[in-house]
């Protein structure tokens, strides 16, 4: 009589204590990887160049005016009392006011980031779409002349700087071309009539039936999402190939041939099934990387998301607001990382016999 295997007893259902398990480990570590990011964030606020005193009340108030406001903003306690505030105000989601807008950071943040989320999750999908048959292609054409251009298109891509794309693409697509709209995420004459309720500008308009808007908003969304899409395409591309011929080498796939297995079955459903584990991984931290590291692509395109706050804010040494979209771009990095070691553990039974 043969013992049941817990992790296979109730199906799918028999996975959910390890699950359980996996899950409370990754909060505990999510925790002190938190802990860690407010600590990190807090020294970088105080070792910067940049005094804070002088970035509210100006250079030219008074001795007593700067001191006023040197107490008032907590600097004369010790270290250990002002990390405390500012964990306990972090935990409690205030960021502090930002020097720049006058406004509280977390509302300026939860303002400007459903533009970065709208052009992030726009090229992570054009970048999967394409990157991952690319990549399947490749690694099925090694050696040959569709990997070598697979391989080129994916180097270009991967290494050439990205605000040089997006001013080349600026000049082809837009100025010369005019198979697109310019910089910023919509024109004036629609700006005003959209009620932002998700402050995702496709899904708003789409609500909303101003289908005249929501064609404007793609043709200002298809250039920097076509841009980040190519260069997460490049990276998707480049570990999917590098999956693929892992897997082909494996003697189940020897196997499946000799059965007479159809190669296309082989490709499509054993051998990609098998490598979609480590990219699901790989797609979200390039998700991640295109949420955190757009902002040369906002830049270049005057998109107004989180990557033109940050610059704007430290070009007015707004230090506050800086500090605090590092932290909820840390915040992304590790929830995503979360995302997707649960996914992982999900597709991979393997995993939960370790």
């Amino acid at each position: 009589m043969s013992a049941t295997n817990p992790e296979n007893a109730g199906g799918r259902w028999g996975a959910l204590p390890y699950l359980g398990m996996k899950t409370g480990k990754l909060v505990v570590t999510v925790a002190v990887t938190f802990l860690g990011l407010l600590f990190v964030t807090f020294l970088i606020g105080r070792v910067v160049p940049v005094d804070p005193v002088l970035a509210v009340v100006g250079d030219r108030a008074s001795q007593s005016t700067y001191d006023a406001a040197f107490i008032e903003l907590g600097l004369d306690k010790p270290l250990y009392q002002q990390f405390w505030i500012y964990l306990s105000n972090a935990l409690s989601g205030d960021l502090g006011t930002s020097l720049l807008t006058k406004k509280d950071i977390t509302a300026d943040i939860a303002r400007v980031f459903p533009a970065t989320l709208e052009l992030a999750t726009a090229g992570i999908i054009l970048g999967t779409l394409f990157g991952v048959p690319l990549g399947v292609l490749s690694a099925v054409k090694q050696g040959k002349l569709a990997d070598q251009i697979v391989r080129v298109v994916g180097l270009v891509g991967y290494s050439a700087p990205i605000f040089w794309l997006g001013l080349l693409g600026l000049l082809v697509f837009y100025a010369k071309l005019g198979l697109v709209a310019g910089p910023g995420r919509i024109d004036i004459a629609y700006e005003y009539s959209v009620t932002q309720t998700t402050g995702l500008l496709l899904i708003d308009t789409a609500m909303q039936g101003q289908w005249d808007a929501f064609r404007n908003v793609l043709a200002h969304l298809a250039l920097p999402a076509g841009l980040l899409g190519y260069y997460s395409m490049a990276y998707i591309s480049r570990m999917t190939r590098s999956f693929m011929l892992a897997e082909l080498a494996q003697e189940y796939v020897i196997t499946a041939r000799v059965k007479g297995v159809a190669e296309w079955r082989i490709i499509w459903v054993h051998a990609l099934r098998n490598a979609a584990v480590p990219l699901v991984t790989v797609i979200a931290l390039s998700y991640a990387g295109l949420l955190e590291g757009s902002v040369l692509t906002e830049t270049v395109f005057a998109w107004p998301g989180l990557g033109q706050y940050l610059t704007n804010s430290l070009q007015n040494a707004d230090m506050n607001a800086v500090l605090g979209g590092t932290l909820v771009i840390g915040i992304i990095f590790v929830g995503l990382n979360l995302l997707s070691d649960l996914l992982y553990t999900v597709l991979d039974p393997r995993v939960r016999r370790r």
